[in-house]
């Protein structure tokens, strides 16, 4: 059962992972360099006299093979860590008697996916180059304080009893209300409605990503 489980989760981390990386070619990347573009200088929104400069369109991928593959493969590693990860939590599950079978593994796949990236994206979406953010560190201690308070809440959620899914629900609850690290300032170089396409565009990406990896866990 074991040698099953940890090769079904290698082949759903690693087909998760080429879909990934094909979605974020096609959505988010070609926002990512329009935006590394304005950070840099060489596109500028407003010139001195306040007219628009540069034209609209985004960048193609260009021949930046180099850092494309490590978007692959950081994308392979992520979502076969994912899939190991569930693997392992499946395992304890069953072995505490909590039934495992396709349609929990979809359950699973769902809850990971709110996690890890639904609900820490609530409150602190992903910024373009160029555009205003709070301090890297204060972000990234504010995004796993959520991923784990969202993953504990859910499994009080799911599996507690009495009153605990009540503070599974404020465990949820409780990063927000905190809320995520504000920008040092309100100010930036890059359109903010192209922040608004990358927003957009990784959420859906975030939302396909689910539905290909509870696919794969449910085959």
């Amino acid at each position: 059962m074991t040698k099953n489980l940890l090769t079904s989760a290698l082949f759903a981390g690693v087909a998760a992972g080429l879909v990934a990386a094909a979605l974020q070619f096609g959505f988010v990347i070609p926002a990512l360099l329009e935006g590394e573009l304005y950070e840099s200088g060489q596109r500028v929104h407003f010139a001195a006299d306040g007219a628009p400069q540069g034209e609209r369109g985004g960048p193609g991928l260009g021949t930046d093979y180099a850092r494309h593959a490590m978007t692959a493969g950081f994308n392979l590693v992520a979502y076969t860590g994912f899939g190991l990860i569930l693997v392992a939590l499946m395992a304890l599950a069953d072995r505490r008697g909590i039934a495992v079978s396709p349609r929990a593994g979809l359950v699973w796949g769902l809850a990971g996916f709110v996690a890890v990236q639904l609900a820490p994206a609530f409150g602190l979406p992903p910024e373009l180059p160029g555009t205003p953010a709070a301090d890297l560190g204060a972000r990234q201690a504010w995004w796993l304080g959520t991923a784990a308070a969202s993953a504990a809440g859910l499994g009080l959620i799911a599996f507690a009893r009495g009153l605990l899914p009540v503070a599974g629900v404020l465990l949820l609850a409780l990063p927000h209300r905190i809320g995520a690290p504000p920008p040092d300032r309100y100010s930036g170089v890059a359109p903010l409605d192209l922040d608004t396409i990358v927003d957009a565009a990784a959420a859906l990406l975030a939302l396909l990503r689910a539905w290909f990896w509870t696919r794969g866990r449910d085959a």
